[in-house]
């Protein structure tokens, strides 16, 4: 399933040095810590697991623009995300909160900030999750 994931979507044929065994404990429900270098291929360790799993996949991320680019990213290869984030209107909020209830995305990526948001924290608890994954990498 993972490989078949991997070729549709991504384009690879394999998994680069370290991300399968990333993977293999994320799809386990365990936590991993992924320290690669930059251009090795982090951020597929969250991506392609949260196409595999049946819920949400909450990313939080330190830098809003990294998670534009993601986004980007992500959209570009059909891959349902988005983000909340400081830069988006209260109604753009509310849209993004709206998909994530109604199981419309894969991957929604938060800044830490969000987590302070009391009202952000108890929508959250709401919504069926397959992992959080906290992304203190530097990409």
């Amino acid at each position: 399933m993972i490989s078949s994931l991997l070729t549709r979507h991504f384009g690879f044929d394999q998994l680069r040095p370290g991300q399968e065994a990333v993977i293999s404990r994320l799809l386990a429900g365990q936590s991993a810590a992924a320290i690669f270098p930059t251009g090795s291929g982090k951020s597929l360790c969250y991506q392609l697991p949260a196409l595999a799993l049946p819920h949400l996949t909450l990313v939080i991320s330190p830098l809003i623009a990294l998670m534009h680019d993601q986004l980007a990213f992500l959209r570009s290869k059909g891959i349902a995300a988005a983000t909340l984030d400081s830069s988006q209107t209260p109604e753009e909020s509310r849209h993004v909160m709206q998909q994530a209830s109604d199981g419309q995305l894969k991957i929604l990526m938060i800044s830490v900030e969000r987590l302070k948001n009391e009202r952000f924290r108890r929508f959250i608890q709401q919504v069926p999750l397959s992992s959080r994954c906290r992304c203190r990498c530097w990409w």
